[in-house]
């Protein structure tokens, strides 16, 4: 049908926004942003979104949309971000579309599986095991009920971790179960661009944007949002090691070397899962 989607990804801090906005203008196109976290309007500093000037110089979807308060997940991202690429397309041959969200990325490109939609209250009493008794005690019990899933899903994430049990355990069934793996059929084709810069590199900058984030007023957000830390939206670094100083668990220099530490390791996840469509 001659319509495509040029889909940049990469680990952060690795120049995908100046070049999705290079493409924008190249193919008169607007910015579709796959950002799991950009996408919350109160979360303006930490999430790293383009600046004011980047905004100006190209529409933007998705970037400080939501709120925080919304139950957002991928399967809700698939559908808006799909309906959206409908829309668009009838005035634009060829699409841009941004953003470090693995799972974004492919709620996109190949759709996501139908799982029940959340049991509140069961995850607000694992939410509380999770701060209480820490990540691995999930997992223990993920691996117990669901062995598939706990093999196959991202147990370094908590969240994920936290998702799959609060399935498993809500409705009966394993978490893996749902799963179907077979991919949706898309009225468009999809041109992936991976970005990949050295390590060294890619460390020393995300290094530097912090710094800079710290400066544009990090700390003083973050103290704004402290109040709704147990959020899902918040559980993300740049805000989770500030908690950790309002709380007096660390100082305020050893809460941005945790931020530089814990985005580094985010980023190497991010070339790990991005490395699966080279």
């Amino acid at each position: 049908m001659g319509r495509k989607l040029v889909l940049i990804t990469g680990p952060t801090a690795s120049g995908k926004t100046d070049l999705s906005i290079e493409l924008a203008l190249k193919y008169g196109s607007p910015v579709i942003s796959c950002d799991s976290r950009q996408i919350y309007k109160e979360m303006k500093i930490g999430t790293a979104p383009p600046n004011n000037e980047q905004l100006k110089a190209v529409k933007h979807y998705f970037i400080h949309s939501h709120s925080i308060f919304d139950y957002y997940t991928a399967g809700r991202y698939e559908l808006e971000a799909i309906s959206l690429l409908e829309e668009l397309f009838v005035n634009h041959p060829v699409l841009v579309m941004v953003g470090g969200s693995g799972l974004y990325a492919d709620a996109v490109c190949y759709g996501m599986d139908d799982f029940p939609c959340a049991d509140i209250a069961l995850r607000d009493e694992l939410t509380k095991r999770l701060e209480k008794e820490g990540v691995e005690s999930l997992r223990k019990e993920l691996k117990m009920l669901d062995p598939e899933s706990y093999q196959h899903i991202d147990i370094a994430n908590p969240q994920r971790v936290l998702r799959a049990l609060e399935v498993t355990i809500g409705t009966g069934r394993k978490f893996s179960s749902f799963k179907s793996f077979s991919k949706k059929e898309r009225s468009f084709v999809v041109e992936r661009v991976n970005l990949d810069i050295p390590r060294d590199e890619l460390y020393n900058r995300i290094n530097r944007r912090v710094d800079r984030m710290m400066e544009s007023g990090l700390l003083e957000e973050a103290k704004s949002l402290y109040v709704y830390r147990h959020l899902t939206a918040l559980k993300t670094v740049g805000y989770k090691e500030l908690f950790d100083f309002f709380e007096g668990k660390c100082t305020v220099d050893e809460a941005v070397e945790l931020i530089k530490r814990d985005t580094r390791r985010y980023a190497k996840r991010q070339i790990t899962w991005f490395k699966r469509y080279e």
